[in-house]
């Protein structure tokens, strides 16, 4: 890895971008990419961002590439990771590119869609999509990921029932309480530095969620019995 350490040396500080930023690069590619996956990606030696004094991570062009290189032949070719590693770094010691390693994806691109794709697609009004938006059940952008197409979807069933995006404020304040809840559970395992942490933590994550889930829906339930009987 010291030539990418020297690579990155040589990299302008002006180009060099934070994880959100990266994120926002890559997950259009990659749908299941995150915050945490992106610093387990750090711990198995994928890439190897530089740090500012604050100790954030800055990622070059340089890291980025290896890490769309990483994803590919992950998402492709289903390697294993210390395999990835070792292509990617034997590539850079040959001074080769490393998209070569991961020839076009057969896998068609995850879909966006434009602000007027996403109300065509729900019969959402530009209102309610606006609505949304106010009430923070949407964040706006220039386009939207398929999640967003379900959401919408569900919020213009709900409206014909007279339930609209600005009742449901308290859904999005609930869901930023769960998921602090959820790190707050695994924080020791997030403490650690250790890959197998990071990824036990990974793994945690999304099943404690679907079991706050179970609750909230039987809670609903209960409270609806009482209400119509």
């Amino acid at each position: 890895m010291a030539a990418a350490g020297a690579a990155r040396g040589r990299s302008e500080p002006a180009g060099l971008l934070s994880i959100g930023q990266v994120l926002a690069r890559l997950t259009p590619e990659f749908p299941q990419l995150t915050s945490s996956k992106l610093r387990f990606l750090e711990a198995q030696k994928i890439v190897s961002p530089s740090r500012t004094e604050s100790g954030y991570r800055k990622f070059s062009a340089s890291d980025v590439d290896r890490l769309r290189t990483a994803l590919t032949l992950q998402r492709d070719h289903y390697l294993p990771l210390s395999v990835i590693r070792e292509q990617l770094d034997d590539a850079e010691a040959r001074g080769e590119a490393w998209s070569a390693l991961a020839p076009p994806s057969i896998a068609p691109t995850a879909r966006r869609y434009r602000r007027d794709e996403l109300v065509a697609r729900t019969g959402a009004t530009p209102q309610l999509l606006n609505d949304a938006i106010s009430a923070n059940l949407i964040t706006a952008a220039e386009s939207y990921p398929e999640q967003i197409v379900t959401l919408l979807s569900g919020l213009v069933s709900l409206a014909r029932h007279g339930i609209e995006p600005r009742h449901l404020r308290s859904l999005r304040q609930n869901a930023e309480r769960e998921a602090a809840l959820i790190e707050s559970a695994l924080s020791t395992l997030l403490r650690r530095t250790d890959a197998a942490s990071r990824g036990r933590a990974s793994e945690l994550a999304p099943e404690l969620a679907t079991q706050i889930d179970d609750v909230r829906s039987l809670l609903v339930k209960q409270a609806l019995e009482r209400a119509l009987t």
